[in-house]
Parts: structure tokens; C-alpha cells; sequence
């Protein structure tokens, strides 16, 4: 049999395996057989939720909208119900997002879509302390969020 084409593509793997280096065994790295673990944590930022309002936008002219923002007042079941009062942009703003931030710290949160018509309510749970927060964004046409309320909600107003 013809042996010789087999030993010359042998010696020729070889010298090809030595010239590239891969017989050192000084290059040779062992794996890691226990994961490496960092002695300080990483740490963890979350965000911090505001209890205090803050500023409001004022939408352009003709997308002009208005939000009532009112508790229910009943002690039992409280709710704070957002009712859309109209507006230039009545047509035009595709979307409200709705927020409720607790006094208990829970975030509560609805959406008002198209078709908008005066008198249209989203309830969202409330609590029966007076420092429950309101804020409505309006979404324009194009994408952009307006906060255009941003307010205490009393449980009981004693007028």
C-alpha cells in the first residue's frame, strides 16, 4: 500500500500546529472551574417616587385640553375618578395617561383614548388621606407627553 501521502499530510499537520503555536504549553489557559464573584456589590439605583407636584406644560393653542381631577369621597370605597371636560384639541389628542401616586406609595395608572368626549371618567383607587397625587399626561399627535395636571387630591373638601 502507498503509506507516504498519509506520513507527509501528518508531518505537514505538525509543522503547521508548531509554526502556529498552539504546542506551548505556557500559552495554554486552564478554565475556571469556580465563577468569580465580586467582593462589593454592584450597587442599585431605583427611582424614587414624589409625593410633592410638580410643574405642569401648557399644551399649544389648538391642542388645548382640560382634566377634572376629583375623589369620590366615600370612606368605604375611595376613588379618584379624571374626567375629561373638552377642549381645542378634543379631536386631536389621541391618548391621556392617567397616574394615581398613593399615600400608601402604589402607583395606580389608566388611559383615556380616542373617541374623547366630555364627561368621559377613568377611576383609579385611591386612599382616604389628602395627600393622594394626580398627574395626566396628554399625548400630542406626534408622540410627545405634556404633563397637563399634577395635583393633591383631597379625600373630602368641606366647602
Amino acid at each position: 500500500m502507498n503509506s507516504r501521502p498519509i506520513i507527509c499530510s501528518a508531518l505537514l499537520l505538525s509543522l503547521l500546529l508548531a509554526v502556529a503555536g498552539c504546542t506551548d504549553p505556557a500559552n495554554l489557559m486552564p478554565l475556571p472551574t469556580t465563577p468569580v464573584m465580586s467582593a462589593t456589590p454592584l450597587p442599585i439605583t431605583l427611582p424614587t417616587l414624589s409625593v410633592t407636584p410638580g410643574p405642569t406644560e401648557i399644551l399649544p393653542d389648538i391642542w388645548e385640553v382640560n382634566v377634572q381631577v376629583a375623589s369620590n369621597g366615600q370612606a368605604i370605597n375611595p376613588q379618584i375618578i379624571m374626567t375629561f371636560r373638552g377642549g381645542k384639541g378634543l379631536n386631536f389628542i389621541p391618548e391621556l395617561d392617567l397616574e394615581v401616586i398613593r399615600s400608601d406609595g402604589v402607583v395606580e395608572t389608566g388611559t383615556m383614548l380616542q373617541p374623547l368626549y366630555v364627561g368621559k371618567t377613568v377611576t383609579l383607587q385611591g386612599t382616604t388621606q389628602n395627600n393622594d397625587r394626580a398627574i395626566v399626561w396628554a399625548i400630542s399627535p406626534q408622540g410627545d407627553r405634556f404633563k397637563i395636571v399634577d395635583q393633591y387630591v383631597p379625600f373630602r373638601s368641606y366647602n
